[in-house]
């Protein structure tokens, strides 16, 4: 079909009737004017406009409207201003906030704008939603203050309601320090009012209370200050932060101050800040109470035992008469310079001698008093070294005070036995008296030591010359105390080392001093009275030791029990235990419990075999070799005959450990004996099949 034929002018006179009037119904439907802000934009007008803002066939509203206005389209993308911040369905549905259609004058921007946004009161619209904390004089003014267009019905061409606006003070303010302020106008100046300085950030370095809150911001940051002054800090100089003692001067002692920064982790000039806190008002503050013993040990002087619990005002007050000042209060004591505080009670006794040179702490310790550290080392120093029990009594033994009123005796005090020690031997060793002088510590220093009086000297004391009775075998090696027994109490002259005679008479033999820990039981009838013409305790003892037995002890013959296996290799003391005392017999080793096995081994099996309140472990046990020698027979000795089947399994496959009480043991009896206890209906079936 061709242009020319009348076909074709058909087709194309209707198209275009049908355009017309679609164009014309459309014209005809619109809900109404577009408003002014709209109207004026010629692209938003016309045949063919309404896809610019409806979004045509392949787009939205939503579209078309950012696409005009980029900055909504922005907030939304970053969920940013006021827009960015509603939810996400409220947000991509403009025409839900901003209708059209109704007119020129119509505000696109109202109400109702504001109520679906969530704000019913534009005037109370809390602007920290967008990222701005306004307050004080700012919450007093109207939207039209900032937001010049914010009440205009119209929006002049190319205006802005709402946004166009920055957070930065000058925009507003006129800048009066005339850009020399690198810093933010809300790092000085809050929105209260611009001569109500404030510092922000302030406390990151120092922060403005107590003593420093009322403290006006040029005392300490002076015009004309290169480094501190609020210009310099202003124009963004590197601020160098300043310690307490850069602005106060200190009374303390450097090493204290020091010390005190390195306990609390602070640089020198920054400890301060451990005593003396920011919300004081005066460094003399009545809050702080006590120092920390650790802290007060950098004045040179710690707080140990007894200063640890002294009132502060006890050492730091004032002396009377003197002014209230921190040098009349804090002097600045030594820690040895006791003579400082406390009064001699020696009344000058060593203000001269070898311990004068070291004062009071030459004698007692730093922390305490009593008990004084005079040691024995010290007192070798002295003309009666401390050795043995004179290193261990107290000092008030042989320093006595002579009057109530007067103080104690240190020195001048006697150095010689006898002056201290009265004769508790009755004179006995008067006859020796010329040979036992000879000691320059006096005659007791010939047979006693410092020790105690019953301990001798290095050679020894010599029995037999001293008293006529040698000492040999066991007795040459017992203490003194087995034949003279000390009594509870001293006699009259301090001795408690008891007379020979007055215990056990005229000598007579073994007998005479010892009783028979066997109670009769080896001379009962029966037994030999004589061995290789010896009777009585050296049938079996010699006077070496009672524990040897120069001939052997047939322990079956003398006490019907054989050792032999393991018995045999056994020591004495694992059947009779050493006794750490004897007892009133004079006996040292335990007798045996008894013949019975229970009685000395301990029962493996947590009382399974016990049987009539017994255990006869000889049914199972027959070898005095081992217990694990057993002569234990499965089929005779127990309940369950071990068959083809059970002959060859291992025994922990059916004597597993088991608690019982407070042990956990072998489990040997009672255990299942039936098949269906340990073994499935399917094993057993496969067992008949095999046995068929």
């Amino acid at each position: 079909m061709t242009f020319r034929s009348p076909r074709a002018w058909i087709a194309i006179t209707s198209a275009a009737i049908v355009l017309y009037l679609g164009v014309g119904y459309v014209s005809r439907t619109s809900p109404g004017p577009l408003a002014t802000v709209h109207e004026r934009e010629k692209k938003l007008t016309g045949i063919g406009s309404c896809s610019n803002c409806h979004g045509g066939w392949l787009g939205s509203m939503t579209d078309s409207c950012v696409e005009c206005h980029a900055d909504i389209g922005k907030q939304l993308e970053e969920r940013g201003g006021l827009h960015g911040t509603l939810k996400p369905e409220l947000a991509r549905e403009c025409a839900r906030c901003h209708s059209d259609h109704r007119g020129l004058g119509f505000a696109m921007v109202n109400k109702l704008s504001f109520a679906e946004a969530g704000v019913p009161d534009r005037s109370k619209f809390d602007h920290r939603k967008i990222g701005y904390d306004m307050r004080g004089k700012h919450l007093e003014e109207t939207c039209d203050k900032c937001h010049k267009n914010a009440d205009a019905a119209v929006l002049p061409e190319g205006g802005k309601r709402f946004l166009g606006l920055t957070q930065d003070c000058a925009a507003c303010h006129e800048d009066v320090h005339k850009g020399t302020m690198g810093q933010r106008c809300a790092t000085c100046h809050g929105q209260e009012a611009w001569d109500r300085l404030h510092s922000e950030g302030h406390e990151k370095h120092l922060a403005l209370v107590g003593g420093h809150g009322d403290v006006a911001c040029r005392t300490c940051h002076a015009e004309g200050d290169p480094i501190h002054s609020l210009e310099a800090i202003g124009a963004g100089r590197e601020l160098f932060a300043r310690d307490c003692q850069h602005c106060h001067e200190s009374p303390h002692r450097g090493e204290f101050t020091d010390g005190v920064a390195l306990l609390v982790s602070k640089a020198p000039g920054e400890g301060c800040i451990a005593c003396h806190v920011a919300e004081h008002v005066a460094f003399k503050d009545e809050s702080h109470k006590r120092m920390p013993a650790a802290r007060h040990a950098c004045s040179g002087f710690p707080l140990t035992a007894p200063h640890d619990n002294v009132a502060c005002e006890k050492c730091h007050a004032a002396p009377e008469g003197q002014e209230d000042t921190f040098a009349a209060r804090y002097p600045g004591r030594a820690e040895g310079d006791c003579k400082a505080c406390h009064e001699d009670v020696h009344r000058g006794q060593f203000a001269e001698g070898p311990f004068a040179a070291e004062g009071c702490v030459g004698c007692h310790d730093r922390q305490h008093w009593e008990p004084p550290a005079f040691d024995v080392r010290k007192h070798e120093r002295a003309k009666l070294p401390l050795t043995g029990r004179h290193a261990t009594i107290e000092c008030n033994e042989c320093h006595e005070r002579p009057e109530e009123t007067k103080p104690r005796v240190f020195r001048g005090t006697p150095a010689i036995c006898d002056a201290c020690h009265e004769d508790a031997h009755q004179g006995y060793f008067g006859r020796f008296a010329k040979e036992l002088s000879k000691d320059p510590a006096g005659t007791c220093a010939r047979c006693h030591m410092t020790t105690a009086f019953k301990d001798v000297p290095a050679e020894g004391f010599d029995h037999k010359r001293w008293t006529a009775f040698p000492l040999e075998g066991a007795h040459a090696q017992s203490s003194c105390e087995s034949c003279h027994r000390r009594s509870e109490k001293p006699d009259p002259k301090g001795r408690t080392f008891g007379w020979i005679e007055k215990r056990y008479g005229k000598v007579k033999g073994c007998v005479t001093c010892h009783a028979d820990p066997h109670r009769g039981e080896f001379d009962r009838e029966g037994l030999p009275s004589r061995v290789d013409g010896r009777e009585g305790c050296v049938r079996c003892h010699v006077e070496t030791s009672f524990r040897t037995f120069p001939k052997g002890f047939d322990h079956g013959a003398w006490t019907g029990f054989v050792l032999d296996g393991k018995h045999a290799a056994t020591g004495c003391s694992s059947c009779h235990a050493p006794l750490r005392k004897a007892d009133r017999f004079g006996r040292t080793w335990g007798r045996a419990k008894s013949s019975a096995c229970a009685d000395c081994h301990a029962d493996p099996h947590a009382g399974q075999f016990l049987i009539d309140g017994s255990i006869d472990c000889r049914r199972c046990h027959r070898s005095a070799e081992g217990f694990k020698d057993l002569a234990f027979r499965h089929n005779f000795d127990s309940r369950f005959a071990l068959g083809r089947a059970h002959a060859n399994v291992a025994c922990d496959k059916c004597h597993k450990p088991e608690r019982i009480g407070d042990a956990v043991v072998i489990r040997y009896r009672p255990v299942p004996r039936e098949c269906a206890d340990c073994h499935t209906p399917d094993e057993l079936l496969r067992a008949r099949g095999r046995d068929r």
